[in-house]
């Protein structure tokens, strides 16, 4: 049973402020034909059709009474050289499997905690923008739980930009290494939307699983994680996606749910663009999350993210469903 807590009630001044069409219509909630991704939030330039821009400018206007998220592209370490460096005419030459393999490497080596490699799927790729490259580098950077755990208060936020910051250095790092054996290479990190989702591709690069709380449960760090990835037309060879139970152990937790303030985390998957997948409802969460400059209540719970949890619950759920394809039956650890 679901333990009660105090109804949240978005401000009339945000209530005013949404347009005519839904946020879950806009992100494909109930539509069984796939079809790439429309712009909702996070994105910016006059040429991208954006009708929660007044949503999105109330978020960022959030920001002006609170001097540590100021200009947090310049603090937190920054994000790294913008240039990238020249490519020399002709491409250094390498198997696909060495380049993955010193990709990784270096990813690792420059501020990366995880690494994987997904071939772009044009469905990932945001109406509006097109992508020209075939390959994507996914970086993992982990999270402070202590400091996330402060969720939604001001010391989540910091931590939370503090690391897109970090994410970002290290795909700069990656791309500008790219770019010098002579291939094309464009970073991206968060907070800000790039030209394509990030999720989708770091589940087909092994980072893990989809939660039910709309983020990614990661077997080491759990969701306590930012993303950040290189495109790049290096020839590289993909990494498989990583099923280790976290899917299953959603489907029976009601941790996130019961954590949400705005009731925005639904208890069964939705058909999402062709997809049937955990969901959570923008209209909902996206209020709460500008009235606390990006929340993070439901990763900071999430069971998987309590340090030192989630190897061993994946451990657990490998295990759990090992007995059950062998036809035993067990309790669920």
């Amino acid at each position: 049973m679901r333990r009660p807590k105090p109804e949240y009630h978005p401000p009339e001044e945000q209530r005013r402020l949404f347009p005519d069409i839904t946020g879950n219509d806009l992100n494909g909630r109930g539509e069984e034909a796939l079809r790439r991704p429309s712009p909702i939030y996070w994105h910016y330039g006059s040429d991208i059709k954006l009708p929660h821009r007044a949503l999105q400018d109330y978020y960022m206007k959030q920001f002006e009474d609170k001097p540590e998220l100021h200009d947090f592209d310049k603090k937190y370490g920054g994000r790294g050289a913008r240039q990238h460096v020249d490519r020399p005419d002709v491409p250094v030459e390498a198997s696909p499997e060495r380049w993955a393999e010193t990709i990784k490497a270096h990813a690792l080596s420059h501020e990366g905690d995880l690494v994987g490699i997904a071939r772009i799927d044009p469905n990932w790729v945001f109406e509006g923008y097109e992508v020209d490259l075939p390959w994507i580098v996914m970086i993992g950077v982990a999270m402070d739980h202590a400091e996330i755990s402060t969720a939604p208060e001001l010391p989540s936020a910091v931590e939370t930009m503090a690391q897109y910051n970090r994410g970002t250095r290290a795909a700069r790092h990656v791309a500008d290494f790219i770019q010098a054996q002579g291939y094309e290479a464009r970073p991206h990190g968060g907070p800000m939307a790039g030209p394509m989702t990030l999720i989708p591709a770091a589940i087909q690069a092994g980072l893990g699983e989809l939660g039910k709380h709309g983020s990614m449960i990661n077997r080491e760090y759990g969701s306590s994680f930012r993303l950040a990835g290189v495109m790049t037309d290096l020839p590289l060879i993909a990494d498989a996606p990583d099923d280790f139970g976290a899917d299953d152990f959603c489907v029976s937790c009601q941790v996130c749910r019961n954590a949400c303030p705005p009731d925005a985390i639904f208890d069964e998957k939705q058909m999402v663009r062709g997809e049937r997948k955990w969901f959570v409802d923008f209209d909902k969460c996206i209020p709460f999350f500008n009235d606390t400059q990006g929340c993070g209540i439901c990763i900071a719970k999430c069971p998987w993210s309590r340090p030192g949890v989630a190897r061993s619950l994946a451990q657990r759920m490998t295990a759990r469903r090992a007995r059950i394809a062998s036809g035993e039956h067990g309790d669920h650890d």
